[in-house]
C-alpha cells in the first residue's frame, strides 16, 4: 500500500559554493513563467528615473525607449521601459507584496536569450521613502569586461533582476529581508529597481554586496540601453480583506493518509473553491473543484495519484476571490 506524506519545509539555498539557479527550462531553475497560474497581481503604477546611454559618455543623452506605462500590467503584454547606465523605476501594486511562503514576486526583463543578461538591483520598502536592498551576489569574472554584445551565466548570478531570458520572472524573497528595523515585509508598498553599470572601471562600476564588480554587457550605447523592465509579478499580498495571500496555516492543514490528502478546516472567512498543486515553476500537477456539500465540510479527502515526490506550492481559491499559497514538501513511500 503506497502511503504519501506532506511535510512543510521553509526553503532556502545554500550559497556555499557559489553556484546558484540556472537558466529557464533547466532542472533547480527558480524562473517563473509569465502565464504561471501562481500571479496574484501585477504592478500597476510606475515612475521612471533615466540613465545615460553611456554613462561614460553622457553628451550621448538618456536611454529614450518606451515609458513608465510599459511597465505596468502582466508581463509580455505591454513592451518594455529601458532604464539606461544606473538609470531606476518605483513599481506601486493595487495591495502592498507581503511576504509569504516561497517567493513574493518577480522581476521580469527582455533578454532575447538565456545568456545575454541585463541585470539590475531590487530594493523594497514599506514608506515609500527607505528602501532595503536584497544581497546579490555574481561570480562572473571580473578581470575582462563583458563586451556590448557579450554572454553571461546565469548560474553566476544571485537576487539581480534580469538573470532569465523574456517572459520568465527573476523571483525574490521578502524572508530575507526579515528583522531590518524600518521594514514591514508583510507590507510592500513599493519596489525599486536599479540598472547595474556593468563595467570595470572602478569610477563606474556598480558592485555586489560582497564587493565584487558586477560585469555585464557594457557599453550598450543605444536609446534602448540598459535594463530593458517588463513588468513586475506578485505572489503574496494584502488586500483590504484584511487576508494576507499565503496566509494558510491560519485557515488550512493539509494531513497525509495511506490514499491521498485530507484538507481540515480551522476557519471559514470564505468557503474554499479549489484545490490546485503546481510545481515551483507554475505548472498544474493536480487540481481538485470542491462540490457543493464538501465546502461546508469540516475536512475533504483529494485523491492526490500518480505525482511524483518534490516541493510544490498549493493553492486555494476561496469563493470570495482570494487565494492562499503554501510551499509543500510532497513525499511518497511505499
Amino acid at each position: 500500500m503506497e502511503r504519501s506524506y506532506f511535510c512543510i519545509f521553509f526553503i532556502s539555498f545554500s550559497l556555499a559554493y557559489a553556484q546558484f539557479h540556472p537558466p529557464a527550462g533547466y532542472p533547480g531553475t527558480s524562473a517563473i513563467h509569465k502565464d504561471s497560474a501562481l500571479w496574484v497581481n501585477w504592478a500597476n503604477a510606475c515612475k521612471i528615473t533615466r540613465g545615460f546611454q553611456d554613462i561614460s559618455a553622457p553628451a550621448a543623452g538618456f536611454a529614450t525607449v518606451g515609458d513608465s506605462t510599459n511597465a505596468c500590467g502582466m508581463a509580455g503584454n505591454n513592451g518594455v521601459v529601458s532604464l539606461g547606465d544606473g538609470g531606476s523605476a518605483i513599481l506601486q501594486f493595487p495591495f502592498p507584496v507581503s511576504n509569504g511562503q516561497g517567493y513574493d514576486f518577480a522581476v521580469f526583463e527582455n533578454s532575447f536569450s538565456d545568456d545575454y543578461l541585463e541585470l539590475a538591483f531590487v530594493e523594497v520598502s514599506s514608506d515609500g521613502i527607505n528602501y532595503y536592498r536584497f544581497a546579490s551576489i555574481t561570480t562572473t569574472q571580473d578581470t575582462m569586461q563583458v563586451g556590448t554584445f557579450g554572454l553571461l551565466n546565469a548560474s553566476h548570478i544571485n537576487n539581480l533582476a534580469g538573470k532569465y531570458r523574456i517572459n520568465y520572472g527573476t523571483p525574490f524573497d521578502l524572508q530575507e529581508l526579515s528583522g531590518i528595523n524600518g521594514l514591514d515585509i508583510n507590507h510592500i508598498t513599493h519596489i525599486k529597481i536599479i540598472d547595474v553599470v556593468g563595467s570595470l572601471v572602478d569610477s563606474l562600476a556598480s558592485f555586489d554586496s560582497q564587493g565584487r564588480k558586477i560585469n555585464d554587457p557594457w557599453p550598450t550605447p543605444f536609446t534602448s540601453s540598459g535594463f530593458d523592465l517588463d513588468a513586475v509579478g506578485v505572489l503574496h499580498q494584502w488586500d483590504e480583506t484584511g487576508i494576507e495571500d499565503g496566509n494558510f496555516n491560519s485557515l488550512f492543514y493539509v494531513f497525509p493518509n495511506q490514499y491521498g490528502l485530507e484538507l481540515f478546516f480551522h476557519s471559514y472567512i470564505s468557503l474554499p473553491k479549489s484545490f490546485t498543486l503546481f510545481t515551483l515553476t507554475g505548472d498544474c500537477v493536480f487540481k481538485y473543484d470542491f462540490s457543493h456539500d464538501e465546502k461546508i465540510r469540516q475536512s475533504i479527502y483529494l485523491p492526490v495519484v500518480g505525482v511524483p515526490s518534490g516541493i510544490y506550492c498549493v493553492q486555494i481559491i476561496l469563493e470570495d476571490g482570494n487565494r492562499v499559497h503554501q510551499k509543500i514538501f510532497f513525499c511518497h513511500e511505499n
